[in-house]
């Protein structure tokens, strides 16, 4: 079963990329970046190549 995500579509806030940013930089895998933010894995994903970020594929 595919996991349903409150926040589809929806806009970046501004802290919610200061928090990827953060995560990113710890080196969380992106499967636990993206759970800590309530967005898809794609999502953050796009969010992170869009600003230059590198996230860990697996951990």
């Amino acid at each position: 079963m595919t996991e349903r995500f409150e926040r589809h579509r929806q806009p970046w806030r501004p802290d919610e990329i200061q928090k990827l940013h953060q995560l990113a930089k710890k080196g969380m895998a992106l499967k636990a970046i993206a759970k800590a933010l309530t967005r898809s894995e794609e999502s953050v994903k796009d969010r992170a190549k869009e600003d230059g970020l590198a996230i860990a594929k697996l951990r």
